[in-house]
């Protein structure tokens, strides 16, 4: 009963309502049902888009990242070195390995612009997301999720362009991390550490991989060999054993890739019909855009970032 008279004042208000947009060929009365029937069609839509199971959400933890920090999120290759092994990876660096990893980086920064700087080496990629970015509300679940994911999709979508004669054997894995940096000292020291990084291990498997492919040794005496030296005793023994002078070595190899945006000019021809010629012409056009680079550069000391001081720029 008590619903009846509900639809009765309902129906009453929508005659009122609705009166000046009947026709001529439709009463006060049905223009109402229909009205009606309109509002009870949209309660119950909104009824149906709740459920009493919705209070679920509120056991997902809130992970915005805080503001006006410098939000990084760096993926690792998981169980790499197996990875590398049955997929014959040259020793102590593989082109096509550090070329594809940085196509795969490449392909990130494109699609996730708020990337202003990428720094990568061996198996891993450190991404720098805008300071002041609001990308999906900056949620680190999302900034770490996307890359990863990104990445990994890239990695098996062009391994054919990179790898021609071997097949990829089974999928593979990385991992991800965020982390949150105040200031731009800390970014800095943070990618510091990673190039650091990068010129430690390669110093170490390049002098490794001497000792076993050129040297004779097997991996544990070369292990043993290797234990405890410092920089300058690696060093010696690959200019002396095997006149390899490591500061020759490819700058990709030593220093590791870094990815910026960098403003470049392109040619084009593009086609264009002109008063005097109606049926169309070719012309040649020069635009000025913003491209993701790859450097193997040092960024260590302030000469790159004095050279690029928009990376680190206020509005970022």
């Amino acid at each position: 009963m008590l619903y009846g008279a509900y639809l009765k004042r309902l129906l009453k208000a929508a005659v009122a309502a609705g009166l000046s947009r009947c026709n001529r060929k439709t009463s006060a009365v049905g223009c109402g049902f229909f009205w009606v029937m309109r509002h009870m069609r949209a309660q119950s839509h909104k009824t149906m888009a709740k459920s009493k199971f919705e209070y679920v959400r509120n056991f997902e933890a809130d992970d915005t990242c805080l503001q006006n920090c410098w939000v990084v999120v760096r993926l690792d290759g998981r169980n790499f070195h197996k990875f590398a092994d049955q997929h014959g990876f040259k020793k102590p660096n593989d082109d096509r390995a550090l070329r594809l990893m940085t196509k795969c980086a490449l392909t990130v920064m494109e699609e996730l612009n708020d990337v202003v700087i990428a720094y990568g080496q061996s198996d891993e990629y450190s991404f720098v997301f805008k300071k002041r970015t609001n990308w999906f509300k900056r949620r680190a679940s999302k900034f770490m999720s996307h890359v990863v994911s990104q990445f990994s999709s890239s990695f098996v979508f062009y391994w054919q362009d990179y790898f021609k004669d071997q097949a990829l054997l089974f999928p593979p894995g990385f991992d991800g991390r965020v982390v949150l940096y105040p200031s731009n000292q800390n970014l800095r020291d943070y990618l510091s550490w990673r190039q650091a990084d990068c010129h430690i291990n390669n110093l170490y498997n390049t002098t490794f991989w001497a000792l076993v492919l050129q040297g004779g040794l097997s991996n544990s005496e070369a292990e043993e060999k290797l234990k405890g030296t410092l920089a300058g005793e690696k060093n010696d023994i690959l200019f002396l054993e095997f006149n390899i002078n490591y500061n020759n070595e490819p700058e990709i190899y030593r220093k590791g890739t870094v990815l910026i945006w960098h403003k470049v000019e392109e040619t084009i021809e593009k086609r264009v019909t002109t008063p005097d010629a109606p049926e169309g012409k070719t012309v040649v056009v020069k635009r000025t855009r913003n491209k993701v680079l790859p450097f193997h550069v040092d960024i260590i000391g302030d000469k790159f970032w004095e050279e690029h001081l928009e990376i680190l720029a206020d509005d970022s």
